[in-house]
C-alpha cells in the first residue's frame, strides 16, 4: 500500500510538523512517504508529482492559509485517479466537518482533531486489519448521511516517538523554519482562538524534547520555532529549557517562542539579560488588545501593567528581539479604541508589530456569536471581517493603512530612527502618522506600482512635504537610516546633495591635520589609507546646527561630525 502525506505550506521556507508526527507515529507498521508544497505552486504541477508516488492513501494537512487550493488539488487528482483514498486532516477541517464531507465529495474521509491514533487506525482498516466502525476520530459519509466516530482518548505524549529522525529531511534544516512543540493545548479560553477548545495542557517527555533539540542543531538547523501556545504557563518548565537551550545552544541557531508576558516573572527576564547570547531567542507576544471590556468579552486575561513590564525589561535587555501582535476588529473595539491600543502598544517600541484583523474561524467562539456582534466576514478561508456593529468597512481600510505602512517603514526595521523622530516630534500619535501616510501612499496608487528601497524614502518626503512638516532634522534622521542601510558608498543618493567631490576631498585633508579626528579614526580602526575609500561626507543636524558628517561603511557603521577649524561646509 502507497501512502503519501502532503501539505501545502504558506512558503518554502516553512516545514509541516503534523505529518511527520502522523508518520513517526505509524512507520512501526506502515511506509509512509512524506512530500510538501507551498500554495504559490500551480495545481497541475502539485497533481503531477503527487501522480509519480502513485498513492493509495493520500492525506493532506488542512490550515486557513491552504484550505482553498488543497481543495483544487484534491478534486483534480481525484478526477484522474478516482480508485485513491484521500483524506483530509488539521485545524481547518477539524471542525464543521459536516459541510466539508457533504460540499466536497472528492474527499472521503476527514480525521478530526489529533490525528495519529486516528490516522494509524485508519490505515489498518485500508490495510485490512481493523473494521471501519473500530476507527476512532474519523468522520464520512454514508449514502448521503454523515457519519463521525467518537474521538480516540488523547495520547500520551510522554511516549510520543521523535518526528525529526526522517534522513530525508537533514539536507533541508538549515534553509527551513523547524518547528518543534513541547505541550499541546492552551490553559486560557480566548475566544477567536481554536486552542480554547482543546482543555489542558500535556507535555511531551523533556529529556525526549532535549534529545530532538540537540539532534536537529547537530545536523544543521537555524531556525527552530516553538509552536506551543503560551510556552511559559509553567514557570519551572520554562526555565529548565531556557537554560538548556543557553548552555548547549550552537552558534547561528535561533530560537523562537510564543510566550504570555504578564505572568513571566521578572527573575526569569533578569536570568535571560544576564546569561543569554544576543540573539539567540526571539518573543512572539500576542497582546491583541488593551481595551479591558474587550477582553473580558473575549475571556482574554490580561495585565497589561505587568505585559509592559516584561517587554520593557526584555527591550532594555537587548538580548531578545520582541513581536508584538495586534488584532482589529475585536468585539466593541471600534476605530478610536484600536487607536489607544495601537499607540498603547507601539510606545513599547517593540522590533516588530503586526497588525491583524480578526478572523472568524471555524468552531470559534466567536464565530458562533458572530450575530450578537454585528460581524459581517466573508465565508472563505480565511474568514475576515468587513466590519461589525462598532467598526465599518471604511474604518477597517483606514486601519489596513496603518498596516501598510508599518510593514514597510517600522517592521523592515530601516527607518527607526526616522519613525522615532516623526512619532515623538511631528504627529499627535504613532497611530496618526501610520495613517495619514498610509492614506497619502494609497491615494497615489504607490502600492498597485511597486518601489525600490530609495523610492520608500522620496514618497516619505513627499508626505512630509505635503504636510508642511520638511525640515533639516528630519532629512538629516533620513540620511542616517538609508546609509546605515547601504553596504559601500552610494554612487548616487535620493536628496540633492550639497558637498560635491572637491570639497569632499578637502574636507577629508583638514579632518586628518586634527589630532582629535586622527585619534577618533584610529580607534575605530579607519587608517588614512582607507579614509578616501569608506568616508561619505553629507551635512547633517548637529547640536551646533548643520555640519558636515563623515560616515563610514565599515563593519559596523562608524559615522561622526567632522571637526575643523574652518566653518561648516554650506
Amino acid at each position: 500500500m502507497n501512502i503519501l502525506l502532503t501539505t501545502l505550506n504558506a512558503k518554502y521556507i516553512h516545514t509541516n510538523l503534523a505529518i511527520r508526527h502522523l508518520k513517526a507515529y505509524s512507520e512501526d507498521e506502515f511506509s509512509i512517504q512524506l512530500k510538501e508544497f507551498t500554495i504559490k505552486d500551480p495545481t497541475l504541477a502539485i497533481v503531477s508529482e503527487i501522480h509519480q508516488y502513485k498513492p493509495d492513501v493520500l492525506g493532506f494537512s488542512c490550515y486557513i492559509w491552504n484550505i482553498e487550493e488543497t481543495l483544487k488539488v484534491v478534486a483534480m487528482y481525484k478526477l484522474i485517479s478516482p480508485q485513491t483514498t484521500i483524506i483530509l486532516g488539521g485545524p481547518e477541517v477539524s471542525y464543521d466537518t459536516n459541510h466539508w464531507l457533504k460540499n466536497h465529495p472528492e474527499v472521503d474521509y476527514i480525521v478530526v482533531g489529533e490525528g495519529e491514533e486516528t490516522f494509524k487506525q485508519f490505515l489498518q482498516y485500508q490495510s485490512g486489519t481493523r473494521e471501519l466502525e473500530e476507527v476512532a476520530g474519523i468522520a464520512y459519509m454514508v449514502d448521503g448521511r454523515f457519519k463521525m466516530h467518537a474521538l480516540p482518548a488523547k495520547l500520551d505524549l510522554r511516549t510520543s516517538p521523535s518526528p525529526y529522525r526522517d534522513p530525508a529531511d537533514i539536507a533541508e534544516l538549515g534553509k527551513r523554519v523547524t518547528y518543534i512543540e513541547t505541550s499541546r493545548g492552551c490553559p486560557f479560553s480566548c475566544q477567536f482562538c481554536l486552542s480554547s477548545i482543546e482543555v489542558g495542557v500535556r507535555y511531551f517527555a523533556r529529556e525526549h524534547v532535549k534529545e530532538d533539540i540537540r539532534y536537529l542543531m547537530k545536523n544543521g538547523a537555524k531556525v527552530i520555532k516553538f509552536v506551543d501556545r503560551t510556552f511559559n504557563i509553567s514557570r519551572s518548565y520554562a526555565m529548565e529549557m531556557f537554560e538548556f537551550l543557553i548552555t548547549e545552544h550552537q552558534p547561528g541557531v535561533v530560537f523562537q517562542f510564543e510566550i504570555t508576558a504578564d505572568i513571566m516573572r521578572p527573575e526569569v527576564i533578569q536570568y535571560l539579560n544576564d546569561h543569554a547570547p544576543k540573539g539567540l531567542f526571539r518573543f512572539e507576544i500576542g497582546v491583541q488588545s488593551t481595551n479591558d471590556h474587550t477582553n473580558d468579552l473575549v475571556k482574554r486575561r490580561q495585565n497589561f501593567e505587568k505585559l509592559t513590564r516584561t517587554v520593557t525589561m526584555v527591550r532594555d535587555g537587548g538580548k531578545i528581539d520582541q513581536h508584538l501582535d495586534l488584532i482589529a476588529g475585536l468585539p466593541e473595539e471600534d476605530y478610536n479604541s484600536f487607536r489607544k491600543t495601537f499607540n498603547d502598544v507601539f510606545a513599547l517600541r517593540p522590533e516588530e508589530l503586526q497588525l491583524g484583523f480578526l478572523k472568524l474561524l471555524r468552531g470559534t467562539g466567536l464565530r458562533i456569536d458572530a450575530e450578537k456582534y454585528g460581524y459581517q466576514y466573508v465565508d472563505q478561508a480565511p474568514y475576515e471581517i468587513v466590519g461589525n456593529s462598532v467598526l465599518s468597512f471604511d474604518e477597517i481600510i483606514k486601519i489596513k493603512q496603518v498596516e501598510d505602512i508599518l510593514e514597510k517603514y517600522w517592521n523592515s526595521q530601516k527607518f527607526q530612527r526616522t519613525i522615532e523622530y516623526l512619532v515623538t516630534h511631528s504627529f499627535e500619535s504613532p497611530f496618526d502618522f501610520f495613517q495619514k501616510f498610509g492614506g497619502y501612499w494609497e491615494g497615489h496608487n504607490w502600492s498597485r506600482i511597486g518601489h525600490q528601497f530609495d523610492d520608500l524614502f522620496t514618497r516619505l518626503q513627499s508626505f512630509l512635504l505635503s504636510e508642511n512638516l520638511w525640515d533639516d532634522a528630519i532629512l538629516s534622521e533620513m540620511k542616517f537610516d538609508y546609509l546605515a542601510h547601504q553596504k559601500f558608498i552610494p554612487r548616487s543618493v535620493w536628496w540633492n546633495e550639497t558637498i560635491n567631490q572637491q570639497q569632499r576631498s578637502e574636507l577629508l585633508h583638514e579632518v586628518l591635520r586634527s589630532r582629535e579626528n586622527y585619534d577618533y579614526l584610529v580607534t575605530n580602526q579607519i587608517f588614512e589609507r582607507e579614509l578616501f575609500k569608506k568616508a561619505f561626507v553629507t551635512e547633517m543636524m548637529t547640536n551646533d546646527g548643520i555640519a558636515p558628517i563623515l560616515y563610514f561603511f565599515d563593519t559596523p557603521h562608524v559615522h561622526f561630525e567632522a571637526r575643523t577649524e574652518k566653518k561648516p561646509v554650506s
